[in-house]
């Protein structure tokens, strides 16, 4: 029996091969234009800027003043601080690491994860953590910004608290009428459609923290404050410590969208896009200090352990001012809310289109994202629980993503020198943070469980 000879191409067969490639090439190029994530990138360094503060500042910095009153001063300044300074450094080692290999872009998280860890192993350990953090978010958005909007049409509406007319509205149908504005915005395409909303919302940020600080060295110190810790038993200061940790992790949030940011940023050999955005994240973080630190510091050392878990609770007076705060915070919440869920749609769509094979379309887009803000929506108002909400996110989820992963991924990817000051600031890092994801997720959840004992569900 004589042995098979090699195959041979005519010219009819290579022109087949080659117009199927040139095929499944337009068409994933068709697929990637369409995506959100992909589909522009005209970015300028200022849309990096205003996503960052606006992914940023959030809901987390109405709690630092609550954090601080159950850290004590020397454990809260020093959290702050080291906060500050290792999720600047994870950011640099994000932005540097989008761009490392010439002529390649890693668009998205987990594209970054699969680079280090492997195609399958990659998706597991980044896609499930991106999630909670961005759901999560989504629906302490979907919280705070229903009840914040509840603070504004009371502190608006009610001249004293005892009249029949202030009777309060149910918090559900205020995170209904937030959520109804995302039933609209949420149809736009990707992030440089949503930059001029990014934009107010940062300057909302910025507004409603001066405002807070403002408003507290206005009212000055109060009568009898007292700065120890806020729980009588040795049991309930450990819990409420773990709890504030997580609370100032998820005041440090951006990592989970910066790749998806700096993909809108133009790129090329000569002008690589890690400049623009670098020098958009340098002016985010300075504006992001000067919204946390005078908020932290101040509102603790006014009010104390009495502070609420939203400082602009705490402040009731002067009343315009706050409501003019509240309807920042709303409105910031807004393009937050945004801004996070534009990576969420960039997974369901790619689910749908690479994986499902939907056409993509205006239709399957609308259907997509409408059942996406239902859902959030519905957690929202089933569990409403803003504080114990930040510190269960916190610790769970943004210390892994935000703190120790891309710390994990530089040293799978760069190999530092054993020992080297590279080395060094990795592990330690990695260590610290990876501390804070076990043990912050346990205050934060027994939090929950308090506070679920006396709430009446959809009340």
């Amino acid at each position: 029996m004589g042995t098979r000879g090699p195959t041979y191409e005519g010219p009819y067969e290579q022109y087949r091969d080659r117009l199927s490639i040139e095929e499944k090439l337009a068409k994933q190029k068709e697929i990637d234009d369409w995506l959100p994530i992909t589909s522009a990138r005209k970015g300028k360094w200022w849309y990096s800027a205003v996503h960052n503060i606006t992914a940023t500042v959030g809901a987390g910095v109405l709690s630092l003043p609550y954090a601080m009153s159950e850290l004590g001063w020397g454990p809260g300044v020093a959290v702050l601080f080291l906060s500050w300074i290792i999720t600047l450094y994870t950011l640099w080692q994000m932005v540097q690491m989008h761009e490392m290999i010439p002529g390649r872009r890693f668009d998205r998280y987990h594209e970054l994860g699969q680079y280090a860890f492997g195609l399958k192993l990659g998706l597991y350990i980044v896609v499930p953590q991106q999630l909670v953090v961005e759901v999560g978010v989504n629906i302490v958005y979907m919280v705070t910004g229903g009840k914040s909007l509840q603070k504004f049409h009371h502190t608006v509406r009610c001249k004293e608290p005892e009249t029949t007319s202030c009777k309060e509205l149910k918090t559900t149908y205020f995170i209904m009428i937030f959520a109804s504005v995302h039933f609209v915005l949420s149809h736009l395409p990707n992030f440089n459609s949503i930059s001029g909303i990014s934009l107010t919302a940062a300057v909302m940020s910025l507004s409603y923290s001066t405002i807070a600080w403002g408003a507290s060295v206005h009212k000055g110190v109060q009568p009898g404050v007292q700065y120890s810790y806020r729980s009588p038993t040795t049991a309930g200061k450990v819990f409420d410590f773990f709890s504030a940790l997580g609370a100032v992790a998820f005041a440090y949030a951006g990592h989970n969208v910066v790749l998806e940011i700096q993909a809108t940023i133009p790129s090329t050999p000569d002008k690589p896009s890690k400049g623009p955005m670098w020098r958009g994240v340098i002016v985010a973080y300075i504006i992001v200090a000067f919204c946390y630190f005078p908020v932290a510091l101040i509102g603790y050392w006014m009010f104390g352990n009495s502070v609420n878990e939203d400082i602009l609770i705490t402040l009731n007076r002067p009343k315009w001012l706050i409501a003019m705060a509240n309807m920042f915070v709303v409105i910031h919440f807004i393009g937050g809310y945004q801004i996070y869920a534009m990576p969420v749609f960039d997974m369901i769509e790619t689910v749908l289109v690479k994986k499902l094979h939907f056409k993509p379309s205006g239709k399957l887009r609308f259907v997509a994202r409408t059942a996406y803000v239902a859902f959030t929506m519905f957690v929202a108002i089933t569990i409403p629980f803003f504080g114990p909400l930040l510190s269960f996110f916190g610790g769970f989820a943004f210390a892994p993503t935000t703190y120790f992963l891309p710390c994990i991924m530089w040293l799978a990817i760069y190999k530092p020198k054993k020992f080297s000051l590279s080395w060094w600031a990795n592990w330690v890092c990695i260590i610290l943070r990876v501390l804070l994801m076990i043990l912050a997720p346990i205050g934060g959840l027994r939090q929950i469980i308090l506070h679920a004992k006396d709430y009446d569900f959809y009340s």
